[in-house]
């Protein structure tokens, strides 16, 4: 049946359909990091979501253009420059390089295009003058310029399909200079925010004076500039529904640069809020957390990766500790397994050709269906137990578990799970795995066992494989 996806914009899965008249070439726009800070699990559950659908959409052979904006100037950001006295490159120059570490830290593929806001001031101030030059837009006293949502829909155009809002039942505001307000207001939004006296140095010319841009316009100056006007796929977390994306199909639309009949994307996708141990996360009830925060407890990005992974996109994800020792238990089945086939496949030869059919067919069909993530796992951990089964009645040949092999890692190129590597253990743990080696070359034996207990003592089990030793959690 194809790719089916849930379209926000029409409340219905639809049957995915390239822009492309081949089928193959697809266009992929996902709202990435606001650069004022470390990026917290919720933020990571959207890129790991987007990072799923770019990679099943490429194991289905589509050529995929995946690109992810880098907001590196709005209203929290400035705030934050006039608080540490930074420069602006300075002060969110760090962050991105974080952001892009504890991506690395998730397997995460990397965009092809990261733009960054600050370098696209020209696309920007083009489609600002775009929409003034077609009355949707009009310059306040203050300098500022804003769209006129009263304009736009005098002129036919629908505000709110994305939102699915209700204009009778809505605070109705007259404009907002913040890029965020309140979800229950209508109001016209800064398309270009003049100069005050609080941006400081962070400033940039314009015809309307000095000032800069507003979070909306930045998205859709930049995702029309390495996309074209119309594209396949916008991702983003479901607080960004409105007004963000919202506002960006107002104002590209209202650029009127999309071919005749054309949207400016044609599916929206959006990922449900995140609850850390069963509440809005928050600093104040102690269970907002950093991806930084939960490697420094000890935990690995594949398994937090793993638990993202673990429920549907469109469903509120519950994340705790529990659940992260629970897909540490759930990796180490699916490592265990691994290993017992690579030693039972020995030296067989690996044909290209040998997979199990039946398994990828299970796998693709759940992904097809907007995504099944549950109905996946459900087939992976299936096979893996047959093989089990298989592998301790002694019932696998060496080229059945070389297929089974190959088979995963057909699997492992949409989940991107990878491997365990011994460095997953702390320093200390592998120190104690040396020792014990050390003892057992010396065939000091009491004392090889004395290093395994301390070494299981601490959650760590030794496993002996014709490979060499390698540390296991309990």
């Amino acid at each position: 049946m194809g790719l089916r996806l849930y379209n926000t914009l029409t409340r219905a899965v639809e049957t995915f359909t390239p822009l492309d008249p081949a089928g193959r070439q697809v266009g992929l726009y996902c709202c990435g990091p606001t650069v004022y800070d470390y990026g917290h699990i919720g933020n990571f559950r959207t890129f790991v979501f987007a990072d799923l659908v770019r990679r099943f959409l490429e194991y289905r052979g589509y050529t995929v253009r995946h690109v992810m904006n880098i907001t590196d100037v709005e209203d929290k950001i400035i705030r934050r420059v006039a608080e540490t006295g930074l420069t602006l490159a300075a002060y969110t120059g760090r962050y991105e390089t974080a952001f892009f570490e504890d991506a690395q830290a998730l397997n995460l593929l990397p965009p092809h295009h990261r733009p960054r806001a600050t370098e696209h001031m020209g696309e920007i101030i083009a489609l600002v003058e775009r929409l003034l030059a077609r009355d949707f837009a009009y310059q306040a006293a203050d300098g500022s310029v804003y769209f006129s949502i009263d304009k736009y829909r005098a002129a036919g155009r629908p505000y709110g399909c994305l939102a699915k809002l209700n204009f009778d039942e809505m605070r109705v505001g007259e404009r907002v200079k913040s890029d965020e307000y309140a979800k229950e207001s209508v109001a016209d939004f800064a398309l270009w925010k003049a100069r005050a006296p609080e941006d400081g140095a962070v400033f940039w010319p314009s015809p309307w004076g000095d000032g800069r841009p507003g979070w909306h316009i930045e998205c859709s100056a930049m995702s029309m500039k390495l996309l074209g006007p119309s594209f396949d796929l916008h991702l983003g977390g479901e607080d960004l529904i409105f007004p963000h994306h919202e506002d960006e199909i107002a104002q590209s639309e209202g650029a009127d640069l999309q071919g005749p009949g054309q949207p400016f994307v044609r599916h929206w996708l959006h990922g449900a809020h995140l609850l850390v141990e069963g509440r809005k996360m928050s600093k104040s009830l102690g269970n907002f957390y950093t991806l930084r925060d939960l490697l420094a407890k000890g935990f690995n990005g594949r398994e937090i990766r793993y638990l993202l992974l673990s429920a549907h996109y469109r469903e509120s994800f519950n994340f705790t500790i529990e659940g992260l020792q629970g897909a540490r238990s759930a990796l180490g089945r699916i490592d265990e397994c691994l290993s017992k086939l690579e030693e039972r496949a020995g030296a067989a030869p690996a044909a290209a050709t040998e997979v199990d059919p039946a398994l990828l067919e299970r796998f693709a069909a759940a992904l097809e269906d907007d995504l099944n993530i549950s109905a996946a796992w459900a087939a992976v951990f299936d096979w893996i137990r047959d093989l089990n089964r298989r592998l301790a009645e002694g019932a696998l040949t060496p080229t059945q578990a070389t297929a089974a092999l190959a088979t995963w890692r057909r699997l492992d190129a949409v989940l991107a799970l990878g491997g365990p590597t011994a460095a997953e253990a702390p320093a200390p743990m592998l120190a104690l795995l040396e020792a014990r080696q050390a003892a057992r070359r010396a065939k000091d034996f009491a004392r090889a066992d004395a290093f395994r207990l301390e070494l299981k003592s601490q959650g760590w089990l030794v496993e002996d494989t014709p490979k060499g030793p390698r540390l296991k959690r309990t």
